[in-house]
């Protein structure tokens, strides 16, 4: 049976801004989802929503950055073979969220 990972992160960047950072940098966060498996990821934005679909080894993942003015949802649905795996997946997409929506400029 497959099983949903959400994960909400705050921000303060406004909705363009937060598009613009998860649009730039969603490497990071494709990592954390794919760990070491080898997942091949597709991804396109269907208004202010990142639609992904990822496949390998036989299994399929599907998910959505959703982006709001004030915080971003990220949610990845996994497969029943993979689903042992949600409760650390949750951690490493809350890390890489914020890493992803920080400022990198210097600039507080």
């Amino acid at each position: 049976m497959a099983r949903p990972v959400t994960v909400t992160i705050s921000h303060d960047l406004g909705k363009d801004q937060a598009r613009t950072r998860v649009d730039e940098r969603f490497d990071a966060l494709e990592t954390s989802i794919a760990g070491n498996v080898g997942l091949n990821f597709e991804k396109h934005w269907e208004g202010d929503t990142l639609k992904l679909k990822a496949k390998g080894l036989g299994q399929k993942i599907t998910g959505d950055v959703d982006v709001f003015p004030q915080h971003v949802r990220i949610t990845v649905m996994l497969p029943g073979l993979l689903a042992g795996m949600a409760e650390a997946l949750t951690g490493r997409l809350e890390k890489q969220g914020r890493i992803m929506l920080e400022d990198k400029s210097g600039n507080a």
